[in-house]
């Protein structure tokens, strides 16, 4: 197939996609704030990435959209009755990929593999494996360091890629996206999912076509059989979109369009929390840092200052001013649905600038400091706005920020590569337990864990527990273990929690669907009306 890549920044470009003449009943025209940074489908563990990838390819196991997990690419699982230490999957038969080439045990051998490889963003989900064989045509064998009983709940956006297609063009290596690669398989796909990649203008518009060979027609409604996907960040150009009929669907209502877009004759907005927590991280790790004005010091290091942005940061005022109430104000960077959340743990501090002061003046910053702050304008709801309104605040106890807002494209790399002291990041929780917070953002950063730790926080103590969490079989035990890890996390203030974010979804009459917590469309389940 061709695939056609624009220049960075060509999204705004896609006003003249909406131009063409209306589709047919059965295309779905979909738009969304954010494009996906890659079709590699071990590259780039983030929403907007994972969600297109969903139609494409497939993972063993499925969360549907009422966050169920239920059989995809694998028929059943179970612990092996000889050896603890080992998860049994039985394949689905009779499965082939887009390109006709049939489904198999080393094809998701060779997926799982290519997952946990170094430039993978996955990782960590499968961080308690030592090894995956394959012992029959459709019968692959997972072999954990340690009894993992949560294993399943960490398969559910790992993708299953065609090991022969993958070694043919060159693609058996993961793209490494932070460092700028480019490779054929971050712009070609070769799945089993339910729809097909017909073409790509990357930031302009990519189209999927269904699958006639797809295992799951009869089993799913399938209601689309062509889906025009189109990324419109600007806002106002969204909603203009849905409201003009030149879409169907958009993930993203502006909070500040709510009521207009409710009031709409022909479509719906379907709301839901979602299973994500906005905060800010900071380099707490390095003993200088190069984007404040303090010579021979980092502020960020002095858990005082830590404590004094806390305070400082007035979530109610975010979340009526900023978010128009579609937010809950949070305590903690692990949203409600998730296992080891409590509502004593999400309690956050009352905003006392007073205190605040004190603590700075304590810390030995009473003439404050300035600082940059990273930001993503593309990726949250009103993102940017969070920030400024976090710079105005911060004003308040001497802290100048300079705030630097860039598309996730460049934000999110700054993080993976160390490049940034004080930034905005969002975190939803797909496997519903706190082993995954843990892993990505408070285990040290190694070639398996911590890849998403971007404040240089190391802790040898909390590093051996968050490793053990994934063999510990006593439940009660593994959740005491994840209490006294956030008991832990908690008091060291790594990360400023914001609040958790609700889902808006605006969708035209004639197509139905249910919000999923995670804010992942599964475009099988959508049915016309």
């Amino acid at each position: 197939m061709t695939i056609r890549i624009a220049a960075f920044g060509a999204a705004l470009l896609a006003t003249t996609a909406l131009t063409t003449a209306a589709a047919s009943a059965e295309t779905l025209r979909w738009a969304r704030a954010a494009e996906a940074l890659t079709l590699d489908p071990h590259s780039q563990n983030e929403g907007p990435t994972t969600t297109l990838m969903h139609q494409i390819y497939e993972p063993l196991i499925l969360r549907n959209m009422q966050g169920e997990m239920v059989p995809a690419l694998a028929t059943s699982w179970e612990p092996s009755a000889e050896d603890g230490n080992v998860w049994v999957f039985q394949l689905r038969e009779g499965v082939t990929f887009h390109g006709g080439e049939e489904f198999d045990s080393a094809d998701a051998v060779f997926s799982l593999n290519r997952a946990m490889s170094e430039a993978s963003n996955f990782k960590e989900l499968l961080s308690s494996v030592a090894e995956v064989r394959a012992t029959g045509p459709h019968t692959i064998e997972i072999v954990t360091n340690g009894p993992n009983p949560l294993l399943p709940n960490n398969l559910t956006n790992i993708m299953m890629m065609d090991e022969g297609w993958a070694t043919a063009n060159d693609a058996v290596d993961v793209q490494d996206y932070a460092a700028g690669e480019d490779t054929f398989a971050a712009r070609n796909t070769n799945g089993t999912g339910p729809y097909v990649l017909q073409s790509r203008e990357a930031d302009v518009r990519t189209v999927l076509s269904a699958n006639p060979d797809y295992w799951g027609i009869g089993e799913f409604p399938l209601a689309a059989s062509e889906i025009v996907f189109t990324p419109i960040q600007n806002p106002a150009t969204r909603v203009a979109a849905l409201l003009t009929g030149e879409v169907d669907f958009i993930q993203d209502v502006p909070v500040q369009d709510l009521q207009r877009v409710q009031d709409a004759d022909g479509i719906d907005v379907i709301s839901a929390p979602q299973n994500r927590v906005i905060f800010f991280g900071m380099n707490v790790g390095e003993e200088d840092i190069g984007n404040d004005n303090v010579e021979g010091a980092n502020p960020f290091a002095d858990v005082r200052v830590r404590r004094a942005i806390d305070i400082a940061i007035n979530r109610e005022a975010i979340q009526q001013v900023v978010m128009r109430g579609q937010s809950e104000p949070a305590g903690v960077v692990n949203p409600p649905p998730v296992n080891g959340w409590t509502e004593e743990l999400d309690q956050y501090p009352a905003w006392d600038i007073a205190a605040a002061n004190a603590l700075m003046e304590e810390a030995g910053y009473g003439d404050g400091f300035s600082v940059q702050l990273d930001c993503p304008n593309d990726r949250y709801v009103n993102d940017e706005a969070i920030c400024q309104a976090a710079v105005g605040m911060l004003a308040q106890i001497g802290i100048t920020v300079n705030l630097s807002a860039l598309p996730r494209a460049q934000h999110f790399p700054l993080i993976a590569n160390g490049e940034t002291d004080f930034y905005l990041l969002g975190w939803g929780v797909p496997t519903y337990d706190s082993e995954y917070v843990f892993n990505f953002l408070y285990h040290t950063k190694t070639a398996d864990r911590g890849s998403w730790n971007g404040t240089g926080y190391s802790n040898p103590e909390m590093d051996a527990m968050i490793v053990g969490l994934s063999s510990e079989v006593d439940l009660e035990a593994r959740n005491q273990a994840i209490a006294e890890l956030w008991a832990m996390a908690e008091e060291e203030v790594i990360y400023i929690p914001i609040h958790n974010q609700i889902l808006n979804w605006g969708i035209a009459d004639g197509w139905d669907t249910v919000v999923d917590a995670d804010d992942q469309v599964l475009f099988k389940y959508f049915e016309a009306e």
